[in-house]
């Protein structure tokens, strides 16, 4: 973890001295805009280095999609020899080129940068020895302009849950703190749960039961354990976390209008074709026979049979 550490620091730092230069160690609002814009920035380069997979996350959960019938048919086929079905759904992934990992990876990717950002945020404390400070590359100065970083007069490095012992050492308001920190929470839990609702709504509810349990796990599950941990991330890892679901949000809008979601049986465009391909209303016999008095018609002549 040491090398992940290292990696998120260096770019921390980069964008916090890129920033450093037009803003310099001045404050408005009570915010040091270098280093919340510096985490801004992490974001923006860790999502702009991952974009490509998750591009390649939209057309294998595509593919996976359209194999949905086939794969239906080959459970039912082989739906008491477990090992030829699994042979047989390994055959038709490899063949159509679909990864059922594949919609995983995006997450598992970003886990490792998430914990890494926690671990420096939460090294940020003015007692640190001054030896400790140097770790994963920084400097003293650099380290001291960071642990007194703050959001909105709420330092960076502090959480909800931050004791009074802390916060002074902090040189923080309590109040400050946890008001800029719930707001910070709550932002969190809505973005995340408009994330994945918006990528739910566009490709559809799963039909398998286990695989709805996930969605249904994702959409609400999920937000509802940021409500308690939030309370202990550091406000730095709560901006990183809001940051990155606004910015799924607007790349998932793009790429879903790229790429949109194959027909469903439920869906419009699958509507929209059962209409157009549905048989013509039945004709009742009787509106075939002849009128009472009307002359017969010859079928060979088109018109009225002479007499």
């Amino acid at each position: 973890m040491a090398v992940i550490y290292g990696a998120i620091s260096a770019i921390l730092l980069f964008w916090h001295a890129a920033w450093d230069m037009l803003f310099g160690d001045a404050t408005a609002l009570g915010t040091s805009w270098s280093w919340v814009l510096g985490i801004v920035f992490l974001v923006l380069t860790v999502r702009g280095v991952l974009f490509p997979v998750f591009v390649k996350q939209i057309k294998s959960q595509r593919a996976m999609q359209a194999l949905q019938p086939r794969v239906k048919e080959l459970q039912e086929k082989h739906k008491d020899d477990r090992e030829t079905m699994q042979k047989e759904l390994v055959e038709l992934y490899r063949t159509e080129k679909a990864n059922p990992l594949m919609g995983c990876l995006p997450m598992l990717v970003q886990i490792p940068v998430f914990l890494g950002l926690f671990h420096v945020l939460r090294h940020l404390k003015p007692t640190m020895p001054e030896p400790l400070k140097t770790l994963y590359g920084w400097s003293v100065t650099q380290f001291d302009s960071a642990s007194s970083a703050k959001l909105f007069g709420a330092p960076i490095a502090a959480s909800f849950r931050s004791t009074a012992d802390e916060l002074s050492l902090l040189g923080a308001d309590g109040l400050t703190v946890k008001i800029v920190a719930a707001i910070l929470i709550v932002a969190m839990i809505a973005t995340t749960f408009l994330t994945s609702r918006q990528m739910i709504l566009r490709s559809g509810w799963a039909e398998d039961p286990q695989q709805k349990m996930v969605q249904r796990l994702m959409l609400y599950g999920i937000p509802f354990s940021l409500l308690i941990s939030g309370l202990i991330f550091p406000i730095g890892v709560i901006i990183y976390w809001v940051t990155t679901n606004l910015f799924s949000l607007g790349q998932q809008t793009w790429v879903l209008r790229k790429y949109p979601p194959p027909p469903t049986n439920g869906g419009p465009a699958a509507g929209r074709q059962t209409a157009s391909k549905a048989p013509a209303a039945p004709v009742a016999p009787k509106s075939l026979a002849p009128r009472v008095g009307a002359k017969p018609i010859d079928p060979k002549r088109g018109g009225a049979a002479g007499r």
